[in-house]
């Protein structure tokens, strides 16, 4: 399937200050986001759009720099004693939530203990940990069971999803459940009169943000310095619509315009296109593990000989192959935790006919399958696009449901049948930041319903996870990544179809973004 053929259908204070010489215009930034934002929680999503919104209103103890370096944030400093298992962390002075109560202990504590309910980085720091206690309001500590060596990286999540810091009264709501209310510290107030899912979403300066007072921003480390008053992102589908939204100025940044608008906007001096995040970005096709036909291992199997990685790739970025990589595996590529361990079913001569063969051998009967996806978001949709028509081609009994981004987000947690409204396999993609390496990487858990959606139940990884966590050097824990590979690629709790650098667009004119994901911090007019 050709990309075009895909795409036919679619047409300090005073630091963060503004420049108020400025006209007031040019103290407002115009975006359009990858997708709809349908989900205002962090926490219990890991949608990527909703990461990009938390990273606008909420902060962290602490942030990661483009280094992988955990650098304090909202923390002060921290003290470590008893031998590393007792770690007290102190507040900054200053820090205020968007409603003016002050941050306190009594916030974080909670908001920590939610977090570590859901993330995979969070789930092992609990169970390294005894308490996580309040000193008194400007103090927490960490009461360890065990030296935990990576527990500022783990506070420092960038991605999916990151330890962010909300109201007491907020951070106790059930982490399966969805906090309704927007309220931070972060550089950006959202603007709940102003939302309107599915048209625009508002956020504006906070004025009591105060950024760190040293360092360089980098990723989610250093100051946090917002230079516009405003920042709207506006929900537009049409790729069409975006760009030419985008060559005459009315929008400022495009977050993910497809190969062919791509080609378009190279050719107008005003409009600069960027490499959103120096490393790839990893598809994956998820299969759902607790209900026929994919609870049967050997129909996983079955399907890896069909799986061309070039073809989806294709499909997200073009033809060009320097902008994919194939022949991916479960960790990002160029990061040290990457192999070619067991890659050979992937990597083998590409046979539909062997897959069907397989398949048949597998015990499959023409059972019903559903396959979701969504129709409104540049990678997922490209892929679930070239999955559709694979899956016809195998032999599926397959429906194939295609919704909005914010939809299949919300379908993607049900834990039903296909008989009764549930599904069985989706596509979707994750940033390089996610894969690095075991600690945040959810598809890659085999912890049964507490796994990321799909819920694999794969004891040995969890059991190399555990160690990995343990490793005393690098080698150690490369050789245990490989170790995960081997048991993935043969319990598949997903295929790898590749990564693909995601480029993104903005007007020339705009200066100092922040490397990595849609950051709206340190970026400028010039």
């Amino acid at each position: 399937m050709k990309r075009r053929d895909l795409i036919a259908t679619a047409a300090t204070a005073a630091l963060a200050g503004p420049a108020l010489a400025q006209p007031a215009q040019h103290r407002v930034l115009k975006f359009v986001p990858q997708a709809n934002l349908t989900s205002l929680d962090p926490i219990w999503t890991t949608a990527n759009i909703t990461r990009n919104h938390g990273h606008m209103i909420y902060d962290s103890l602490y942030g990661m720099d483009a280094e992988f370096r955990a650098q304090p944030q909202m923390a002060a400093g921290h003290v470590v004693d008893q031998d590393g298992k007792r770690v007290t962390i102190t507040l900054r002075d200053g820090l205020k939530f968007h409603d003016g109560e002050p941050v306190r202990a009594q916030d974080v504590v909670p908001s920590i203990q939610r977090w570590m309910r859901r993330n995979p980085f969070g789930q092992q720091l609990a169970a390294a940990t005894d308490a996580v206690e309040v000193v008194d309001d400007k103090r927490l500590v960490f009461r360890l069971k065990k030296p935990f060596p990576l527990l500022f990286a783990a506070l420092a999540q960038v991605s999916n999803s990151p330890a962010f810091i909300m109201p007491e009264r907020l951070a106790r709501t059930d982490p399966f459940q969805q906090v309704r209310e927007a309220i931070g510290s972060g550089p950006f107030r959202f603007k709940a009169d102003e939302y309107n899912s599915g048209s625009r979403v508002v956020y504006t300066r906070n004025p009591d943000y105060v950024p760190v007072a040293t360092g360089t921003p980098s990723l989610t480390a250093g100051p946090k310095v917002a230079h516009f008053d405003r920042v709207e992102w506006h929900i537009i589908v049409d790729a069409a619509t975006s760009a030419a939204a985008l060559q005459t100025g009315e929008i400022d940044w495009y977050e993910q315009p497809p190969p062919e608008i791509q080609m378009l906007l190279r050719r107008n001096r005003n409009v600069k296109l960027e490499a959103i995040d120096p490393l790839p970005l990893t598809g994956i096709l998820r299969f759902n593990h607790l209900h026929p036909p994919f609870d049967n291992k050997r129909l996983r199997q079955a399907m890896l000989p069909a799986i061309n990685q070039a073809d989806f790739m294709s499909a997200v970025v073009g033809t060009n192959a320097a902008d994919y990589r194939t022949g991916v595996g479960f960790f990002t590529p160029g990061t040290p935790l990457a192999s070619d361990a067991a890659m050979a079913p992937l990597t083998g001569p590409r046979s539909v006919d062997r897959a069907r063969a397989l398949m048949r051998e597998a015990g499959y009967t023409n059972q019903p399958m559903r396959l979701i996806g969504p129709t409104d978001i540049l990678a997922p949709s490209a892929m679930t696009q070239v999955g559709a028509d694979l899956v016809r081609r195998l032999g599926f009994n397959a429906d194939i449901l295609l919704t909005d981004w914010g939809t299949t987000v919300q379908r993607r947690t049900s834990r039903e049948p296909v008989e009764r409204g549930g599904w069985s396999m989706l596509f979707t993609a994750f940033s390089s930041f996610d894969f690095a390496n075991p600690a945040a990487h959810f598809p890659l858990r085999g912890n049964g319903t507490n796994a990321w959606f799909g819920w694999p139940t794969i004891p040995r990884l969890e059991e190399l996870r555990d160690a990995w966590f343990d490793a005393p050097d690098l080698a150690t824990e490369q050789r245990l990544a490989r170790e995960m590979q081997v048991v993935a690629m043969d319990e598949l709790p997903y295929i790898p179809v590749g990564a693909y650098m995601s480029t993104t667009a903005l007007r020339s004119n705009l200066n100092g973004r922040v490397g990595g994901l849609a950051l709206f911090w340190g970026i400028q007019r010039s």
